[in-house]
């Protein structure tokens, strides 16, 4: 129970009393059930057939999972028929399913307990192949090699991920409770983690005060995630247990609250939360019993620098957003400034709750995409090289956050499949927009940027990691390609393009003075505090100086580079080369921004007087010792870097761009490149290799590997050499 705040129990869960017990009025009641009609359109209730559907899904499954139990214990332990049905097995249910939450078509999260004599590889083996043999069973998958393994599969058009955990009892009995502390007792930490999907799922609902209330709002809050592209714990957002957790904490704070209050209170609480403190639905406990690793800032430093961290309530604690990058809590802090705007102008009755639930705006927001290829030759290796390389995109965005000149690295988290038949049929698309903080101070308005190590490396590690684990296919590829906002048409359908507009965004009182990052493009604006105007008309100015902006600008750009280009047309423009098209130069790929823009890119974010990035609490929390905010500003270059010699890697080269102001992108020849850098001046060989041996001892881009697909392993075990570099040139 919660302390209030003269120091007694009170009779409310949390780690706090709440900070209202204010019934709801009539017109909360009348939003509320606006809220609700606004959720029907996008398919967030099941009909009573689809559920039923879901029970008889379960039902064989369970039947599925009892009947290969007893098939494993005739052969291990040679018993009777008569005795085999005593050791039981069952499928329980977890997340979003068990939480009455889940949409139309959604999967269902599964976990199959089975006795201590049924091994883990036995799950993945006997049963795996049992499943095979079901006619209902469609796009089967094993990920064994995951944190916590899984088995995917889409049985009678119902997907489930099943999960694994083998108990330390004889038998299994129908009545078990997996909330009981006891059955973690002897336990890999496999299992361990596998178990506590049910438990923090039991905990939570246990944890809220009213639960149809926490349903309602947890339906519109997820929905609202999704469409704003900031749902998937793979790819560094918030996942669906910590979102339930989000929604939990302030449903404690406002325990009688209607949903649509403690919509609004979500956003008000979040936008200015003092991250990196945690959200905790009960207090931390403070003996660890049985020796499982928790989460605890005040005794594991390592902890301490988790940028968002949500603690699950079952033991063992854990923290559910590990994988929050900087980008993305950027983003998401983004989201939530945005959000708090919307909802007060819906109880304003300036807005109605469909503005909340519009599409994201990202193929609107940036002037520069990474576009990165997952590919195979067949459908059921497609599957499982498109998961696996999804788990490993964070890996890329980590890297491009760590370039000195990158400013955000939006990862979209949906995949895009082919748009014709010469991309293949196996083949999917993620997008991640790039935008970059430098701004030059000095009279040269150019720079250059290098992201071949950055791109390099993750190619490497995906490769590497799937031969390590038996999982590369023939066939199976990863390619990574630069594309322009003006040419992403040739990659995703006008339909998905169209998605999403130049949103307003207001900078006053409601956003904490944090003014959402404007679009990257020309001619978006920042709307006043208080100035109401057309909306409608507004946002149709925005696009169509934006778009005759940038194509005006860009149009001349793209003839004069085209003339000047010696590797092809501009539709070629990209980061990733065959060897076979390597020559023995150095090939470059270069994207061109007039200073203007990158100035416009650095402004932005401080339109309402404070970097979008960080909210007003955040600055406070980086003054505390131990903060991982304290690294949250890029260290100055020191003076040897700011001489470094031009064309090294991972530079930012500021140089003079008098020969071409263009805005497109163009690729040039080997030779061309040597003699543009040619002019610069250079250090001595000695201060060359100093700085290079600084920076993360990369390796010269003559000696990276192919970017595209795997090269064959020579005698020492590592790929073969790249012959190109990839840069980034900013004017």
């Amino acid at each position: 129970m919660a302390l209030d705040y003269g120091g007694s129990k009170s009779s409310y869960p949390g780690v706090t009393g709440p900070l209202s017990l204010t019934e709801p009025k009539p017109y909360d009641l009348e939003l509320t059930e606006k809220l609700v009609d606004a959720l029907r359109p996008h398919d967030v209730f099941e009909s009573e057939a689809e559920l039923n559907h879901r029970l008889e899904v379960l039902s064989k499954i369970n039947n599925i999972v009892r009947s290969w139990i007893k098939d494993v214990s005739r052969q291990k332990n040679n018993i009777r028929d008569t005795h085999i049905d005593t050791y039981g097995g069952k499928v329980f249910t977890f997340g979003s399913y068990r939480m009455g939450v889940h949409t139309k078509g959604a999967d269902i999260d599964t976990l199959c307990v089975a006795p201590r004599h049924v091994e883990r590889s036995d799950f993945f083996k006997s049963f795996f192949e049992l499943l095979k043999q079901q006619p209902e069973v469609r796009d089967l998958r094993a990920v064994e090699e995951a944190f916590v393994p899984v088995i995917k599969v889409e049985f009678d058009g119902i997907e489930l991920d099943m999960l694994f955990a083998r108990l330390a009892l004889p038998t299994i009995q129908e009545d078990i409770n997996l909330g009981d502390e006891t059955l973690l007792k002897n336990l890999d930490e496999k299992s361990v983690r596998s178990l506590n999907g049910i438990r923090v799922t039991d905990e939570i609902l246990h944890l809220v005060p009213n639960q149809e209330n926490f349903r309602m709002t947890l339906r519109a809050i997820k929905l609202w995630a999704k469409k704003k592209g900031i749902y998937s714990n793979a790819l560094g957002y918030l996942g669906g247990v910590s979102w339930a957790m989000l929604v939990a904490r302030v449903c404690q704070l406002y325990p009688k609250a209607a949903p649509a209050t403690i919509v609004h209170r979500f956003f008000l609480v979040f936008s200015k939360w003092d991250w990196p403190s945690p959200v905790l639905l009960k207090q931390l406990d403070t003996e660890n019993r049985l020796g499982f690793p928790v989460w605890d800032s005040r005794i594991n430093a390592a902890d301490r620098f988790h940028l968002m961290p949500i603690i699950t309530p079952a033991y063992p604690q854990q923290n559910s957003t590990y994988n929050v990058t900087q980008s993305t809590r950027t983003i998401i802090m983004d989201e939530f400034h945005e959000g708090l705007n919307v909802v007060t102008h819906i109880y304003e009755g300036r807005e109605e709750w469909s503005r909340l639930f519009e599409p994201s705006d990202f193929f609107h927001k940036y002037r520069h995409y990474i576009v990165v290829k997952a590919s195979a030759e067949e459908e059921p290796h497609y599957l499982e090289w498109k998961g696996y390389v999804e788990s490993k995109i964070r890996l890329l965005v980590g890297n491009l956050e760590r370039n000195p000149s990158m400013k955000l690295a939006h990862i979209m988290p949906y995949s895009y499949g082919p748009i014709s038949e010469s991309e293949g049929q196996y083949m999917c698309k993620w997008f991640i927009g790039l935008s970059f903080g430098l701004v030059t101070q000095s009279s040269q308005p150019g720079a250059n940027v290098d992201l071949t190590y950055d791109i390099q490396s993750f190619s490497d590690i995906v490769h590497k990691q799937a031969m390590h684990i038996n999982l590369y296919k023939e066939g199976m590829k990863v390619e990574i390609q630069y594309v322009k906002k003006k040419h992403l048409q040739q990659f995703v359908t006008p339909q998905i393009l169209n998605q999403g507009r130049l949103r307003k965004r207001d900078s006053g009182k409601h956003s904490g003075g944090n003014a959402r990052r404007s679009s990257m493009d020309k001619g978006a604006s920042v709307s006043m505090p208080g100035v109401k105007s057309d909306l409608d008309t507004e946002l149709g100015k925005a696009i169509v100086s934006a778009e005759e902006d940038e194509t005006s600008q860009e149009s001349a750009g793209y003839e004069s580079q085209t003339n000047h280009s010696t590797n092809g047309p501009l539709d070629s423009e990209s980061m990733q080369w065959n060897a076979s098209e390597g020559s023995s130069g150095v090939g470059t790929a270069s994207v061109h921004g007039s200073k203007e823009d990158l100035e416009l890119e650095d402004k932005s974010d401080n339109a309402g007087g404070s970097p979008s990035s960080q909210d007003s609490a955040q600055d406070a929390a980086s003054k505390r010792p131990g903060s991982p905010f304290h690294n949250d500003t890029p260290p100055k270059k020191s003076k040897e870097l700011e001489n470094q010699v031009p064309g090294s890697p991972m530079q930012v080269d500021e140089k003079n761009s008098s020969s071409s102001s263009s805005s497109s992108l163009s690729t040039s020849s080997s030779q061309s490149h040597i003699s543009s850098h040619q002019q610069q001046p250079s250090l001595s060989t000695e201060a060359a290799k100093s700085i290079a041996n600084k920076q993360l001892d990369r390796h010269p881009s003559n000696e990276l590997s192919d970017l595209t697909s795997p090269q064959p392993i020579n005698a020492t075990g590592f790929l073969q050499p790249l012959k190109n570099s990839i840069k980034l040139k900013l004017k």
